[in-house]
Order: C-alpha cells, then sequence, then structure tokens
C-alpha cells in the first residue's frame, strides 16, 4: 500500500500542494505540485558512477504537454509532442539557475531534474511551483543539495505587490518578477519590467523573499516527515598537494606581474603550460598543469580585486571599459547597429515585416501571436574557438529572451505601428556581457529603422567578488571576472527605470545591500553607456527605410470580407498578383481589418483602392471614370471602381437620340459616369449624363399602355386584333 505525504502552504491567496509517493518511485524522490488546477510533476535522479568530465554535469528539462490544456497539437501529419518551446526552456533553465549553485563540488556524478506539466488550468503558471517542487525534491532525496530554495513570482499592480499573479492579473502588472531564494538569501532573479525605479525592484524582491520563507517551512516540514539520507561523497585529489604547491608559487610571482594589464585571459593559461611541461613531464599531465595554472589565476584575480580593489585589466571597480556605437553598418537590412564594450563587440539587425509575419504560439494554455522577436546568435570564432555550429542552444535562447524583454515595454503600441518587427543580435566577439550588449545594439538598430521607440533602452552587466568577509561589487564584468567572480547580474533599462533583470551566482546567496549596491551602479553605467548610444542615434529616424515595406490599414464591413477575398480566394489572390503586395484579412476583433504591406507605393496605392472600391457602396450623385467593359443594344456596364460595374441605359448615355450604343462607345473606352442609384438588388444604375440634365422618369403607373407610347392595339376590348 502506497504512502502517501502531503505538505501545503497559502502563496498569493491560493494553497500550493505538495505531495510525495504518489509517482515515480523508482526516482531519487518525486514530487507532485498542484496549484489551482495546475499540476506538476517533478523527479530528481542521480546516475550510478561518477563522470570525467570537468564541470558538474546537471540538466534540467521542463516539458510542456497540450494535453495539459485539453488540446490536441494543431498540425495535420504529427500529433506527438515536439521539441520543447523557447518558453519551455526558459522556464528550465531558470530551475537550472536557482538550483545549480547548491550541489557540492565533490558530486562528479550526473543529476537530472524533470518537470512535467499534467495539468494546466490557464491561470496558474506552472514555473514556480515547478521550481519550487524541484527543490522540495532534492531536498527529500538521497541526493547531497544544500537546499532547500523556493520560487515565488512578483507582480506590481496599482503600486501593490502581487505573489504568483495569474495570466490575467500579469497583462496589468507594471513587474514581472521571478525570484528564487532560500530561507536567508537571494539565489536567481529573472525579471521584465516596465520601468520599475530600482527601489520598487529592490521592495519586489523582498515582498518575493518573505513569501519564500514560508514555502521553504512547508518543504522543511515535507523533509522531516520522509527525508532520506543523503550520500556521502569524498573529495578525490588528483594531485599531491605539495606538488600542487610547489608548481603554483613557481608561476605566482609571474602570474601577478601580468595582472593589472589583461584585456583577457587568453593564451595565458597555455603560455604557463608550455613553460612548466618539460620540468613536470614525468609528474603532471598537461591538463593537470592546466587545472593548476587555472586555480592560481582565479586566486590571484580575486585576492587583487578583494584586497587591493584592483581589477585584472587595470580598471577602476565602477569603470566600463573603452565604448563604441555605429549605425547603418549594413547596407540593405532596415535597420542596423554595431555596439562594442573592450572586446565584446554585437552587430544587430532589425527587420520590419506584415503582421501577418507574427510568430504563432501553441501553448498548453493558448494560442497567441508574436509581433515582436529577438534571436541572440554567437558562433564559435566570437570567443576565438571551433565548435558546434548551427540551432540555438539553450543559452542563446535564454540570452535572446532576456533582450527581448528589456526592448519589449518601450516598443509603440501595434495600433500606431503595425509591424512584425525581428531583430537578430549576432556577436562578433566575446569577453563578457554579451546579452546586454544586444540590448544596445538592438536599440539603436531599431532607432535606424524608424520604430518609433518610446525611450531608449541600455544594459550592463554587474560583478561580484565575495570572500565570506569583504563583498566587492564591479562595474560591467569582462569574461575573466564572470568566470572566476561569484555573480553575474544582468541590469537593462531606460533613464528612468528598469527593463529587465537577470541575475545567476555561485554562492549560496546574495544580500539585500550586496542587491541595493549593485541597482546603483548599474544605473550610473547604463546611462553612461546610453550617452554614447545616443551619440550614434539621438532618436528613432523619421521615415523607415526605402527597402522596409510600407503598411496601411483600413476596416471594412464584415459582409464585405467574403466578396474580397472571393470563391477559394480568387479575388484576394488577383489583388495581390495584380499590385505586387500583401493583403491580410483579420476579422478577429468583430471588424474587418485590412492590412495592405509593399514596398512600391503604386502597388499599395492600387491594392488599397481596390479593396476600398470592392467595399464601397455607391449614392446617388457620385462621379467616376470608368472603363466600358461590355456593350449592348441597350446600353453598356462600365466598371467604375475594382470589381464594381453599372449600367448605363441607352437613354442616359446622351443627351440627344442613340439609337445603337455601339455608336457611342466600345469595349476599353474611358467614359466619365454618374452614380444614379442603386436597386433593392445592389445593382447600379449609371448615367453618362449629368443628373441634373437626365429628364425625369415618368412613373411606372402614369406610363401609357403599349407599344413605344401609343394607345394599345384594339381599343377598349383588350385582348389581340383578328388578323383581317
Amino acid at each position: 500500500m502506497r504512502k502517501i505525504t502531503k505538505v501545503s502552504v497559502s502563496v498569493g491567496g491560493r494553497d500550493l500542494i505538495m505531495e510525495y509517493g504518489k509517482f515515480s518511485e523508482q526516482a531519487n524522490a518525486a514530487v507532485l505540485v498542484t496549484y489551482g488546477e495546475t499540476v506538476v510533476h517533478v523527479t530528481s535522479v542521480m546516475g550510478k558512477s561518477d563522470t570525467t568530465l570537468s564541470y558538474f554535469p546537471l540538466s534540467v528539462e521542463f516539458a510542456e504537454k497540450l494535453y495539459a490544456g485539453g488540446k490536441i497539437k494543431g498540425s495535420r501529419w504529427v500529433k506527438r509532442d515536439g521539441r520543447p518551446s523557447d518558453e519551455a526552456v526558459l522556464k528550465g533553465r531558470i530551475i537550472d539557475r536557482s538550483i545549480r549553485p547548491l550541489f557540492p563540488s565533490v558530486v562528479k556524478r550526473d543529476v537530472q531534474v524533470i518537470a512535467t506539466v499534467l495539468s494546466a488550468d490557464g491561470e496558474n503558471d506552472a514555473d514556480m511551483p515547478a521550481l519550487t517542487a524541484a527543490s522540495a525534491a532534492l531536498t527529500v532525496s538521497d541526493i547531497p543539495w544544500e537546499g532547500p530554495i523556493a520560487g515565488i513570482r512578483v507582480g506590481m499592480i496599482d503600486g501593490q505587490y502581487v505573489a504568483n499573479p495569474t495570466y490575467a492579473q500579469r497583462k496589468n502588472s507594471k513587474l514581472d518578477l521571478v525570484v528564487s531564494g532560500s530561507a536567508a538569501a537571494i539565489v536567481m532573479v529573472e525579471a521584465g519590467a516596465n520601468e520599475t525605479t530600482e527601489e520598487e525592484t529592490l521592495g519586489a524582491m523582498k515582498f518575493a523573499h518573505d513569501e519564500i520563507k514560508k514555502i521553504i517551512v512547508a518543504i522543511n516540514d515535507l523533509q522531516k516527515q520522509i527525508g532520506k539520507t543523503k550520500q556521502v561523497f569524498e573529495e578525490v585529489i588528483a594531485i599531491d598537494p605539495d606538488l600542487r604547491k610547489e608548481v603554483a608559487d613557481k608561476i605566482r610571482g609571474d602570474l601577478a606581474s601580468k595582472l593589472g594589464v589583461l584585456n583577457a585571459e587568453d593564451g595565458l593559461i597555455e603560455g604557463f603550460v608550455t613553460s612548466l611541461k618539460e620540468s613536470y613531464i614525468e609528474k603532471l599531465d598537461s591538463k593537470q598543469l592546466g587545472e593548476i595554472v587555472h586555480d592560481v589565476l582565479a586566486e590571484e584575480t580575486r585576492r587583487m580585486t578583494i584586497e587591493q580593489e584592483v581589477r585584472v585589466d587595470g580598471r577602476k571597480l565602477t569603470q566600463i571599459r573603452e565604448l563604441e556605437a555605429e549605425v547603418d553598418v549594413l547596407p540593405r537590412p532596415h535597420g542596423s547597429a554595431m555596439f562594442k564594450r573592450g572586446q565584446t563587440q554585437v552587430v544587430s539587425i532589425a527587420t520590419l515585416g506584415a503582421p501577418s509575419l507574427g510568430q504563432i504560439l501553441e501553448t498548453m494554455e493558448s494560442e497567441t501571436v508574436k509581433h515582436y522577436i529577438h534571436h541572440y546568435a554567437m558562433p564559435p570564432y566570437a570567443s576565438g574557438e571551433t565548435g558546434r555550429f548551427g540551432a540555438p542552444g539553450r543559452r542563446e535562447i535564454g540570452h535572446g529572451a532576456l533582450a527581448e524583454r528589456a526592448i519589449v515595454p518601450m516598443l509603440p503600441e501595434e495600433i500606431d505601428f503595425p509591424y512584425t518587427i525581428q531583430v537578430v543580435s549576432e556577436v562578433m566577439s566575446s569577453n563578457g556581457s554579451t546579452s546586454q550588449a544586444s540590448v544596445c545594439g538592438s536599440c539603436m538598430a531599431l532607432m535606424a529603422a524608424g520604430v518609433p521607440l518610446k525611450k531608449p533602452v541600455a544594459g550592463i552587466a554587474m560583478g561580484l567578488m565575495f570572500d565570506g568577509k569583504k563583498a566587492v561589487v564591479l562595474t560591467d564584468i569582462a569574461g575573466i571576472e564572470d568566470h572566476v567572480g561569484d555573480m553575474d547580474f544582468k541590469v537593462a533599462g531606460t533613464k528612468d527605470g528598469i527593463t529587465a533583470l537577470q541575475m545567476d551566482i555561485k554562492v549560496k546567496g546574495i544580500s539585500f545591500e550586496v542587491l541595493e549596491k549593485a541597482l546603483a551602479q548599474a544605473k550610473a553605467a547604463r546611462l553612461e553607456i546610453m550617452d554614447v548610444m545616443l551619440k550614434a542615434i539621438p532618436e528613432p529616424r523619421k521615415e523607415l527605410s526605402k527597402y522596409a515595406p510600407k503598411i496601411v490599414q483600413f476596416e471594412i464591413p464584415t459582409d464585405k470580407i467574403g466578396e474580397v477575398i472571393g470563391p477559394g480566394g480568387k479575388n484576394i489572390k488577383l489583388i495581390m498578383s495584380e499590385s505586387g503586395v500583401q493583403v491580410d484579412i483579420d476579422d478577429s476583433t468583430g471588424v474587418g481589418k485590412v492590412t495592405v504591406s509593399g514596398v512600391d507605393p503604386a502597388g499599395m496605392d492600387k491594392a488599397v483602392n481596390w479593396i476600398k472600391g470592392m467595399t464601397h457602396v455607391p449614392e446617388a450623385g457620385e462621379e467616376y471614370d470608368g472603363k466600358v467593359v461590355r456593350v449592348e443594344g441597350y446600353g453598356c456596364f462600365v466598371e467604375f471602381l475594382p470589381g464594381k460595374q453599372g449600367l448605363v441605359h441607352i437613354s442616359r448615355m446622351s443627351k440627344d437620340y442613340v439609337q445603337d450604343a455601339a455608336s457611342l462607345v466600345k469595349e476599353g473606352d474611358i467614359v466619365h459616369v454618374y452614380v444614379k442609384g442603386v436597386d433593392d438588388m445592389g445593382r447600379t444604375d449609371l448615367s453618362m449624363v449629368p443628373l441634373s440634365e437626365l429628364k425625369p422618369d415618368v412613373p411606372r403607373e402614369d406610363r401609357p399602355r403599349g407599344g413605344f407610347g401609343g394607345p394599345r392595339r384594339g381599343g377598349d376590348r383588350g385582348g389581340f386584333r383578328p388578323r383581317r
């Protein structure tokens, strides 16, 4: 008989319920978490043997299943859930970044955490329950881990902080902040915001931490009831300590003389290994020598920064590396810009397209269309290396999403700028915080493309060196400082507030005092960077690139949409082929919204006039120049608007008597016509004679009967007259 252990805690006015023992008994631990009607199953499993990898092999997977929201995949041929969406990858990264710092360095085995969403209620996001359940699963398992932690989302609505806001509440929130932390400190931060101040952001983190503490009490309660004894691992000493010290002492003095002038660690380790290899070839291999040099480099870098407040490249603690900014670096794209900070260089390219080119996102909860798309690419050559080249990895997806969150709040409203916008950030060189360089370059590329941003956005990465007593906050960390430091805290925003945050740490937690100092330094830095950006391009251009499509939007009656589209799309296809533009019609808002996009102004005008003509209801008195399309004995048919024809009766073709319409006009002639009226069947009566000069019509009941106006044969007798 299974024993199911359950604990619960109230978060944001709803119960967060964690259950152990219901599923997956062969995993090291499995926790089922329920929040509202959103249910997530999270497992933690550790491999049976040690790996030989130089890094800790942790993998975190976040699996969204369409069945969780009662949906079947839209593809006709493929019904199986496919590879994870970018959104699922980002949620997995949040869990990974939260739990990774808390694994002891002695653990060298594969650890895998899998979060599977089994039910999605469309109100409560599954990511924070999954993060909390991952913490609970690791805490109660026998896997060594220095938790627990918990995760919370914070919104800010009407000046009030809200814990785990629903999807509906998040639409009205000024802030979307995700925080994970232990009972003592903050571990990870991720946020998108609409210009929140540093004080508001810090207040939200403190609010989140108070909620986190409550959840951790519940996790500890679960651990007390069913917690397993943790496995014990001993540190494997591959190099004799005395030999390590001997080698370290040899290189420490030479290394110290190089520090303070380095721009990067490129070639430094390899150089020392080469110089020492001959002396120690029988005792140490190249890998072991490289490990010792790396450790000494890290120790000396940290010592100089903390004790002497001198950075590895000679900068002051708050000093930004040399900045460069340039726009229009490419001739044909709609907008392009280059941003360079030290050895970090990014080229961003902005492309404008029709609204129909938006990205459709099919998730468990809903199907939405995304009209701002930001992609980030960092090929191996950016760091002077060879490696895999192709589809983006988790890191690239995450960096692109962060840059996207930073810029989205400053984009114009869709009604004012109805374009789909794609920005691609190409990393040309990497030595610290390419994601924030992407923010800066992309902002300039958008301004160069003529996108009317509300305000420019800049970003900076902050670092930390902490020895347990003294904490030193660094502005604009280089790659080596990121590598050997304790924090990577990215902050993006305008001159008035923050638009995006992301923090990763390598220690067990960060105090609020350090966070406050980092936010203050980041604000000063981004304002300095923004000055350089605005010298390159002071404001968004007033006109779009000549290569960018122009867009015209207007509304038509919904009952006219079928007429414009035509049977099987015949009419709309003809319009697009004849004009060379793209035409899209959307009736999802209750009106027929027509979007015409193209590069050729003449083609744009032709398509717009064509559609407006097809949907226009003519009124008496309107005048047009039309084309004769058919001639009959009783008159001619004139196309006076695209796709709309009317009859000019022979009696209205001239003020003089016309016996045969063909004597006056032929097919293809252009004639000036006046709308006389529209009958109940929707047929239009036209006149080539000004309406004021037409003889008034004789009412039908007053018209003489028979013949062409004379008395009917047979007098009053009626019937037919017998032949004589």
